[in-house]
């Protein structure tokens, strides 16, 4: 049941799931701040910055808690934690990762309703307030969440080093077998809602790309672009959502698979560490491409690197 040989022992593992988590929670950071200034100072802000910056925040949360769960896996530990804890931490990531999911489909429809023209059916929920948006959102979260009830039941202090029984999570956590029949309900209520929300994404997803598709023949026909009934800053916006947004569902059907290969291979070690890379390189990833397209935070950060410059 130790993985101690095949993980912490292994350096390059370690230094690359501690370098990803740093980059991801430096990014977060820089976004969630960014978000919070907008907020603060006034401005016209657009439906979709509220959102994102949740997920800053949510993603923040997430890589720490990542952090933790790292620890106890690479890091030998004298004192293991107790059941409550490893309960505690576990449910809480999870809990981190629905709202993430969340978060992520109401932005890909908030973005949809944005690059929906004036005819669509979608263009009532235009002028929809922040607070109906974020009350969508805890809708969607309470839902998500509802169903990870069963980690209460699955999770477990480690009994037992040596047992096979038990499916590996860190040192001092592991899963604990359901009966069949828990298994199978909570298999197919996990399977549903992720298929679900996916469903959502992948719908918006080929909404968006159809109204570019439509918007790029308009522009060749009236070889002005200045004249497209889409703005070059919906385009962005909508270009980097669905980068966001195919990202997230390659990941989500990588963990599965990875998931479903740690069960058939008898929990190989070799899966997990893909597992433990994959389950938060979104986290990760998705502040990146904000700020990489976010043209404000772009001259936020050449601003202070001038005026370091300046000051050495």
């Amino acid at each position: 049941m130790s993985k101690n040989n095949e993980l912490y022992s292994n350096t390059h593992i370690r230094n690359t799931v501690y370098t990803e988590l740093g980059i991801g929670i430096l990014a977060n950071i820089i976004l969630l701040l960014f978000h919070v200034s907008l907020l603060i100072t006034g401005p016209r802000t657009k439906s979709t910055d509220l959102p994102i910056g949740l997920l800053a925040l949510i993603h923040l949360v997430m890589l720490l808690i990542d952090g933790f769960i790292a620890e106890d896996i690479f890091t030998p530990q004298e004192g293991r934690w107790g059941d409550m804890t490893c309960k505690a931490l576990i449910y809480l990531y999870r809990l981190m990762r629905g709202f993430s999911i969340c978060t992520t489909c109401l932005l890909s429809v908030l973005q949809a309703i944005t690059l929906s023209p004036r005819s669509s059916c979608l263009a009532k929920f235009k002028h929809r307030s922040s607070r109906q948006n974020l009350c969508s959102l805890l809708f969607l979260c309470v839902i998500y969440s509802s169903v990870n009830s069963h980690l209460f039941i699955s999770i477990s202090a480690t009994p037992n080093l040596t047992s096979d029984n038990h499916m590996y999570v860190t040192e001092s956590c592991s899963f604990v077998p359901m009966s069949f029949f828990l298994q199978h309900t909570f298999s197919t209520l996990l399977t549903f809602r992720e298929v679900t929300l996916i469903g959502i994404m992948t719908t918006s997803n080929g909404y968006m790309v159809a109204l570019l598709c439509r918007h790029r023949r308009l522009s060749q026909h009236l070889h002005r672009i200045s004249l497209s009934p889409i703005s070059s800053p919906e385009l962005r916006a909508t270009q980097t959502i669905l980068l966001l947004l195919s990202c997230f569902v390659v990941m989500s059907i990588l963990d599965s698979i990875i998931t479903y290969a740690r069960i058939t291979l008898n929990d190989d070690p070799i899966f997990y560490c893909i597992q433990i890379l994959v389950a938060h390189s979104y986290a990760s990833f998705s502040p990146l491409v904000f700020i990489a397209t976010e043209k404000r935070i772009i001259s936020i950060l050449r601003y202070m690197w001038g005026r370091q410059k300046v000051f050495q």
